[in-house]
């Protein structure tokens, strides 16, 4: 399907922007100052900055925001999942914006994305996202298939790139995303819902710390009648693992924690228990071997922290007694 744009003029609606913030410095003022820049489009109601316990002073400087900004603050980093939700709990919206505070946007993106949305040709699709750009404004991942046993075994093993046409990415490459289209999932840098979704699905699942839930979502969307679509015709510029960086065992370990808990909840009891056993048995050794091989003893320590945490969480991913994202161990990152 072509994305055909309405006329701006025949936008009317409101839309609440939600931003979860963990030490990003000045970034998240950044982002707020590209909100400000947008032309005419939806009524932005409010911009609720959901901070995660930040100890670098990122929320410093926003007493005269250029925003209709409010801020939650959170005295511990309860998780992306539980920030957003608390982020969307008393909306009223049509539309929900969860944006990172490593983002901005372009002047005409929120016009372009709800003239979109508001159209005839959108009102099967419930989840929006964009053309993500770096600094050079070159293509980046915006979009991605939804994960299957086979793409995760082929990541571990590095099959894929021995027979990539048998085994292809999750991932698509920024080069691409050559066209606006239905996609499986949008990444959550951008993730723009229409708000009786959001309510209807419960919002974000908060067993996911970080990772995993806007694919969670987004196949519960789908499963619901509501697809997602990449809009090419708009672009934010994302500088990406901004937070994540700062931790990078935490984050390893939230990445594998995130995958087995989408596996065990989405796949036959058989796939999640092979992903569990290749997580365990080859991407340990595989990881181990290739940080050693570097001469990374940052990655080694790193990988052999996230097992470590991983292992006490085996039971309650295996057995669906995870807990809820502000419960789980490590809770020291949000992207």
């Amino acid at each position: 399907m072509d994305a055909e744009l309405v006329s701006p003029q025949a936008v009317n609606c409101s839309l609440d922007i939600i931003i979860v913030n963990w030490n990003t410095g000045g970034h998240l003022r950044d982002c707020l100052s590209s909100i400000a820049q947008t032309r005419a489009g939806p009524e932005i109601r409010r911009v609720m900055v959901v901070d995660n316990a930040s100890s670098d002073g990122s929320l410093q400087g926003l007493e005269d925001p250029p925003v209709p900004l409010e801020i939650i603050r959170n005295d511990q980093n309860v998780g992306f999942a539980v920030a957003c939700n608390q982020g969307a709990a008393s909306s009223t919206a049509d539309y929900l914006l969860f944006l990172n505070p490593d983002t901005r946007l372009s002047r005409d993106t929120l016009e372009t994305v709800t003239s979109f949305m508001e159209s005839e040709q959108a009102t099967e699709i419930g989840i929006c996202g964009v053309q993500m750009v770096d600094s050079e404004g070159t293509p980046r991942l915006s979009y991605a298939r939804f994960p299957s046993p086979r793409v995760i075994f082929s990541e571990m093993t590095g099959l894929r790139r021995i027979r990539s046409q048998l085994f292809p990415s999750h991932q698509f490459t920024g080069a691409e995303t050559e066209t606006s289209q239905f996609v499986d999932q949008v990444i959550g840098a951008f993730f723009f819902v229409r708000r009786p979704l959001f309510v209807d699905l419960g919002g974000f699942d908060e067993r996911y710390f970080i990772y995993f839930e806007e694919v969670d979502f987004s196949l519960r969307a789908r499963r619901h009648g509501s697809r997602s679509y990449f809009l090419k015709e708009a672009s934010v510029f994302h500088a990406e693992h901004v937070s994540s960086n700062k931790a990078p065992g935490t984050g390893l370990y939230h990445i594998m924690r995130s995958r087995l808990l989408f596996a065990y909840k989405h796949w036959p009891r058989w796939q999640a228990n092979l992903i569990l056993v290749a997580t365990l048995t080859l991407e340990f050794p595989a990881r181990l071997m290739r940080a050693s091989a570097q001469r990374s003893w940052r990655d080694v320590t790193a990988t052999l922290s996230a097992y470590r945490l991983l292992v006490r969480e085996l039971v309650p991913l295996t057995t669906g007694q995870a807990a809820r994202s502000g419960d789980a161990r490590a809770s020291s990152l949000v992207r």
